[in-house]
């Protein structure tokens, strides 16, 4: 049965999508932060987009810097990963206190960080205010992932290499597993969605019985 939601609950229900360790350098100071609105823009160029709020210290960070980079983690940093979003840069050295090892980037000067599944540098193309965030449209300069947890897409073979997904509050998710797509066309040139002949007379049926039902209303 259906049930009403608040408008606020339409970004709960785009919830779920990989979450990223935005990391940033400013005047030799590193910081990091956990963000769920990201998104790709643009193929060509190549374009991604986080929407971060001026509130955040991370938006100072990129404001100034102009770059920034994704990092993928996998459960492995759940915890970290709730903690990162909870204290703010202003006031705690992040990578610090939590002794996440990082390694040199290989475009930008933002720290890259060990223990994640993939990474993506960017250098800000443009800022767009959109409501109560600001949308830093990011330019792709590099990027590499694990290769037993990536290739094409994500492998999902092991629970371990699988990226973190964010479901709000302190809730996170990882995929269970892949499915394939496996379309056919039918004899007469339609598209066969994989039902035998028995579902497809039964479904026309009722198809049938519906449209009777109709044109007698």
């Amino acid at each position: 049965m259906r049930r009403n939601l608040s408008e606020l609950d339409a970004r709960r229900l785009l919830s779920g999508g990989p979450v990223v360790l935005v990391t940033t350098r400013w005047h030799g100071v590193a910081n990091v932060m956990p963000l769920a609105w990201s998104m790709p823009l643009s193929h060509e160029p190549p374009l991604v987009g986080i929407a971060v709020h001026p509130s955040r210290h991370t938006y100072d960070m990129i404001r100034f810097s102009e770059e920034f980079a994704l990092n993928f983690p996998s459960r492995r940093l759940t915890n970290h990963v709730q903690y990162l979003g909870i204290v703010s840069g202003r006031d705690v050295q992040k990578l610090d206190v939590t002794k996440l090892p990082t390694f040199k980037a290989q475009r930008i000067d933002a720290p890259l960080l060990e223990g994640c599944l993939a990474w993506v540098e960017c250098v800000v193309e443009e800022v767009l205010r959109l409501g109560d965030h600001h949308l830093f449209v990011g330019k792709v300069l590099a990027a590499q992932a694990e290769r037993e947890a990536f290739e094409d897409a994500w492998l999902l073979a092991d629970d371990d290499l699988k990226p973190l997904h964010y479901l709000g509050s302190d809730l996170y998710a990882i995929l269970g597993e892949r499915q394939q797509a496996k379309l056919r066309t039918t004899e007469e040139g339609a598209i066969d969605l994989g039902e035998t002949a028995e579902e497809r007379e039964r479904r026309e049926e009722e198809e049938a019985l519906r449209r009777e039902q109709e044109d007698k209303e």
